[in-house]
């Protein structure tokens, strides 16, 4: 059996909330847990400079205060499978990203759904930067910069259902590489889609998307009285009397506890009763305060057992062991092109 490689990241653009902890960190832990997979979870500063290049204060902290929330939730970069990899320290990622852009086609990038998504605001399409329209590709080169390049090994990369298109990009780049380059061996793996129990809460407004720059978020920082100030102010649903029928669907406070509530026998009884003669929503964000804070109460002992941590060195260290693997890769990719030295006429 081959080697297990796990690539995932997000991009350094702030302190993170528990959107991102349903849509991403819970797989995360789970698959650090079972110890099966070399797990390389990438901080994506260079990506972040597509949309955010003209606050470079406000980025480095942003490292920083993804660092800390990643170790917070229980991401152990002292496990000896687990990489936290700053995207700027990993130099061969940056050359490969560079050549595979030489064999992605414009039209593919541009059909990029995600891509296609952000450029229909107006104002995204007048000033985005050209790293912000190739940053699909860019992506790729994420991947693959821990190709393991051996018959019979994965490499995974857990995903929302949104980002699917970019994995797609990734398997027809690294298929087009093998075809044109190496047609006899495969030298890229075509990556494939790691599927979890991947979730997505709405924000704290009911808006379909929790955002940052909307403010309706609850971050994994949040102490105990702004969680329950948060939840105070959430929306429930349409309008109703405390003892009148509604539908939990619509009701936002349900989607948080069937995320995170443990007692999912009782919330499922909970939810019954909704149904049939009304729950007063006081008392479904009381049960909501009390989950949630439960919920974060270790990663805020966590947090304060990191007071003063230097966590440069888990990047040095991470990012060491991604150069480590990029470099077969990109020595190979290199090679296979005609772009290294030396020359073999």
């Amino acid at each position: 059996m081959g080697k297990q490689v796990v690539l995932t990241g997000m991009r350094t653009t702030g302190a993170l909330h528990l959107g991102h902890y349903v849509g991403a960190l819970k797989q995360w832990l789970e698959i650090q847990q079972t110890g099966q997979y070399e797990c390389y979870f990438l901080l994506a500063d260079i990506q972040a400079l597509t949309t955010h290049a003209d606050n470079p204060s406000a980025l480095r902290q942003s490292v920083k205060d993804v660092t800390l929330d990643w170790l917070a939730v229980g991401l152990d970069p002292r496990l000896k499978n687990v990489h936290f990899v700053l995207q700027s320290q990993v130099p061969e990622r940056a050359e490969l990203s560079i050549l595979l852009d030489m064999i992605a086609t414009n039209a593919e990038v541009l059909d990029n759904p995600t891509l296609k998504a952000e450029l229909q605001d107006l104002q995204v399409r007048k000033t985005a930067s050209s790293g912000f329209m190739r940053y699909p590709v860019d992506q790729v080169a994420d991947i693959h910069m821990v190709d393991p390049m051996e018959a019979g090994s994965t490499l995974l990369v857990p995903v929302g259902a949104d980002q699917e298109s970019h994995l797609e990009l990734a398997r027809d780049i690294a298929r087009r590489f093998n075809r044109v380059y190496s047609p006899t061996k495969a030298v890229l793996t075509p990556c494939r889609t790691l599927v979890g129990d991947i979730g997505r809460l709405v924000g704290t407004d009911g808006d379909a998307k929790m955002s940052k720059s909307k403010g309706n978020t609850i971050d994994l920082r949040d102490d105990a009285d702004t969680v329950a100030r948060k939840i105070k102010g959430m929306a429930a649903g349409p309008n109703r009397g405390a003892n009148e029928p509604g539908k939990p669907d619509e009701n936002p406070v349900f989607i948080y506890l069937r995320a995170f509530d443990p007692d999912q026998i009782g919330l499922a009884d909970l939810e019954q009763q909704y149904r049939e003669r009304g729950v007063p929503n006081s008392a479904l964000k009381g049960r909501l305060t009390t989950v949630l804070n439960d919920f974060l109460d270790p990663s805020r002992a966590r947090r304060r057992e990191l007071a003063g941590t230097d966590i440069s060195q888990i990047l040095v260290d991470g990012s060491d062991a991604a150069r480590e693997a990029c470099t077969p890769v990109i020595t190979t990719v290199k090679e296979a092109m005609a772009v290294s030295l030396p020359y073999k006429f």
